[in-house]
């Protein structure tokens, strides 16, 4: 019997990487080229492909609804358990919802020379746009290209901002810092706090605005939109459109989070965790000094 093994051969991946960078039009340029075949910068091992094999139906908070220690109750329970969870009733127009959606849409469809006054790998600048953060890092590149631009505390000016979606971007991120603000004093009281713990903390200050494409891929059993991650911020409300994509580990199991209508996930950061924590071992101090 004669058995045989393929490989892939042996390449720069640095220069490859750099190339890609340095076109400044992303993973929608390369689908805009028409390419039928991934690049290997963006192949991963077969192992680290994952696919869900069932959905899970988040739990669903009514922001509207007049029982606040109900309201409370929920968000707690969800945060412990799960760290996401769905709300209705936000606040949020149906239609800045989807112009928000087209907004992204916009931009990332737009002429690719208009795109790449944009492109920068400078995170401290106020509008980025690229292909993955992490380029240089990763072991494969993601499928994925982004939009982002921080919105307060010290928001851009407005000519700063893509003429596509400014208009959009400044009213759904208003939006946003009051849904913020709101969500802060729930979870503060969910943890036993004054309302105000988490805003007194400046949690709800910073703003970030974020749109991500995942353009259609030629080969999607070979890459990825998105590796495994956590938030790293306090939190992260999430605007899926109808296409969805999302999914969760959960239970040490890959579960899809379907697209509703009208509902936005919010997901519990890293930096809400640790200063949690670190909230919780200040008071063991003070108590075991008492």
């Amino acid at each position: 019997m004669t058995t045989t093994t393929s490989t892939i051969a042996p390449y720069d991946r640095v220069t490859e990487l750099k190339a890609f960078d340095q076109t400044k039009t992303g993973v929608q340029g390369l689908v805009d080229a028409g390419i039928r075949h991934v690049p290997r910068i963006f192949i991963n091992q077969p192992e680290t492909i994952q696919k869900a094999s069932t959905s899970i139906e988040l739990p669903v908070i009514d922001l509207g609804s007049t029982d606040r220690a109900s309201v409370v109750e929920k968000i707690r329970v969800a945060s412990e358990n799960i760290g996401l969870f769905q709300v209705v009733n936000h606040g949020i127009p149906l239609s800045v919802m989807h112009e928000t959606l087209q907004g992204v849409r916009r931009f990332h469809e737009q002429d690719a020379e208009i795109k790449k006054r944009f492109y920068s790998r400078d995170a401290s600048r106020t509008v980025v746009y690229n292909s993955n953060f992490d380029l240089y890092t990763l072991p494969a590149a993601n499928w994925r290209d982004t939009y982002f631009s921080f919105m307060a505390p010290s928001p851009p000016k407005v000519e700063e901002l893509p003429e596509v979606c400014r208009d959009i971007q400044i009213e759904y991120s208003n939006h946003m810092l009051k849904l913020g603000g709101l969500l802060f004093r729930l979870i503060s009281e969910a943890l036993g706090l004054k309302p105000n713990h988490l805003g007194d903390m400046e949690c709800d200050k910073a703003l970030t605005f974020v749109g991500h494409c995942y353009p259609a891929c030629p080969q999607p059993d070979l890459t990825m939109g998105a590796t495994k991650h956590t938030d790293d911020g306090f939190l992260t409300v999430l605007l899926q459109d109808d296409i969805g994509g999302l999914q969760i580990l959960h239970q040490n199991q890959w579960v899809d989070v379907p697209p509703t209508p009208g509902v936005l996930v919010i997901n519990i950061g890293d930096l809400l965790q640790a200063s949690l924590v670190l909230h919780v071992i200040l008071i063991m101090e003070i108590r075991l000094v008492n």
